[in-house]
């Protein structure tokens, strides 16, 4: 079993990554392929298949001609990556749609009336605020009539590699049950595509693929691939899991009542729970499936959080040094800032609230003075963040009140940081930890290709076994006392603030 090797492509927006692991979790070998994008106007952001495929069959070569001779001891192939997406293909997996993630924004005025007519189902049945490919359907069918009627199957990018990669037919097209929700076309307690909302837009269910486990065999690397990237035919390619579903796994997150909160680009909540309980009252919680079968995350992100942050520093704070040391040092200088920033506050949703739906919120500092400074400005935003998933936190807690939901472990970029696990604690008055890895997704696919290929018995117990928490921060009695009331300002100033930002749309 030591010689085995499993490899975890990751699909992500600007980049496809590859890692490939030993049976005891160590990375072997890794690398990166850019991915192209089109942006030829506002909204519209455009990814071909093809230009993707490319990517992918690139960043696999680089790592099999890294590894050399251990090539040929890979013994499965699993993936991970974004989430939410659609794209339309042929009946050969020719691209008809171009892969349209959350970033190309056309979709939307199909998906705000979708939402006006759906919005209970949406949340109900397939579990989400907020439904990607059921409005993007719509959307694409409406405006490209003729281009609409060569679509054989729409999938989720993870699919759409599979299917080239292991040149499938049609019928054997997939996608695993943790892309479920966000689609707003599942019926996500049974596995299942939902025949009241597929009904409801007019999409047929056999142009959907067949939803599998995340730990599926889905078909085998095709020798025309295999030639290509180096790597002997027939290695199994294993569904995996989206990236924030993966990312729970490697962490450890797979028991009723443990919790992640991943810092990233899409900062988030994950919540384990073993059946869904939609939100109803506020609106602050998505559901998706678990890569462990029978689980759920009850979850909420903030979109762009992180692409928030980097926007911060790198127009007000970035000097002449690398974007690292700047967060570095401007971490450690809002370290030094009294909790409640001196009486200033933020609102930090520069793309709006997704959960609840609030697309008219933007950004907002107010409370300052002249005795404010940068570190203030960045604390202010970090409050915000944490004042948000604090609030869904208490949604997570009165919806499941049988679980003891005292202990979150922090992944991502922000896990790094000096002040956000402290910040994080004291705000939501919960123990935060982070953990001795931050290659969390990719070795959550590599345990779900271990456990595909028999190499692992279970996959909670291997993910128990190689997460461990690094540090502990226990909340401050002080500073959770100081940060309630300000927690409840900031969940006003969402509800009394979007007709204020009308008024400003109104004038521009």
């Amino acid at each position: 079993m030591d010689r085995y090797l499993l490899m975890a492509v990751d699909l992500g927006t600007s980049f496809i990554k590859c890692g490939v692991y030993d049976t005891q979790s160590r990375c072997v070998e890794e690398a990166m392929e850019p991915v192209k994008d089109e942006r030829p106007s506002p909204g519209v952001f455009i990814q071909r298949g093809d230009e993707l495929y490319s990517s992918v069959l690139n960043c696999m070569k680089k790592v099999s001609q890294k590894l050399g001779e251990r090539a040929q001891d890979i013994a499965a192939i699993a993936f991970t990556g974004q989430m939410s997406g659609f794209m339309g293909v042929g009946k050969d997996w020719e691209d008809i749609t171009t892969w349209s993630c959350s970033l190309d924004s056309r979709y939307m005025p199909y998906a705000k009336r979708q939402m006006q007519e759906l919005k209970n189902e949406f949340l109900e049945i397939s579990g989400t605020n907020f439904p990607q490919m059921a409005p993007k359907y719509e959307w694409f069918a409406a405006e490209y009539p003729e281009l609409s009627k060569k679509i054989e199957k729409y999938v989720m990018i993870s699919g759409y590699v599979i299917g080239r990669l292991g040149n499938l037919g049609m019928d054997e097209a997939v996608m695993d049950r943790s892309y479920a929700a966000w689609t707003g076309l599942a019926d996500i307690r049974n596995d299942a595509w939902s025949k009241e909302i597929c009904g409801s837009i007019g999409l047929k269910e056999s142009y959907l693929p067949k939803m599998v486990k995340s730990n599926t065999i889905c078909g085998y690397l095709s020798g025309q691939a295999a030639e290509i990237v180096g790597l002997k035919s027939g290695i199994p390619l294993v569904s995996g899991a989206g990236d924030k579903v993966a990312g729970c796994l490697g962490a450890a997150n797979v028991k009723a009542g443990d919790i992640v909160f991943e810092a990233s680009s899409y900062g988030e909540i994950s919540c384990c729970v073993e059946e869904y309980r939609p939100d109803l009252q506020e609106k602050r919680l998505d559901v998706l499936a678990a890569a462990v079968p029978g689980k759920y995350y009850a979850t909420h992100f903030i979109a762009g959080s992180g692409i928030t942050l980097d926007w911060f520093v790198n127009h007000f704070i970035r000097k002449e040094e690398s974007l690292k040391d700047a967060f570095s040092r401007i971490d450690r200088e809002a370290k030094l800032v009294p909790a409640g920033c001196d009486g200033m506050m933020a609102l930090g949703l520069l793309g709006g609230s997704s959960m609840p739906l609030i697309e008219e919120l933007k950004g907002l500092f107010m409370g300052f003075d002249w005795s404010h400074d940068a570190g203030h400005f960045y604390r202010a935003l970090l409050e915000s963040f944490s004042y948000d998933f604090s609030l869904a936190l208490e949604r997570v807690d009165c919806l499941y009140p049988e679980y003891t939901w005292d202990t979150v472990k922090m992944i991502g970029g922000g896990a790094k940081s000096v002040l956000w696990p402290e910040m994080a604690a004291d705000i939501t008055g919960k123990n935060h930890c982070t953990m001795n890895r931050g290659d969390v997704s990719m070795w959550g696919a590599c345990i779900l290709a271990g456990n595909a290929v028999g190499l692992f018995d279970s996959l909670e117990e291997t993910a128990e076994k190689y997460a461990a928490v690094s540090k502990v921060y226990e909340p401050s009695a002080a500073n959770y006392r100081l940060y309630k009331d300000r927690k409840q300002l900031y969940k006003s100033f969402m509800q009394e603030l979007p007709s204020f930002y009308r008024k400003l749309e109104k004038c521009s």
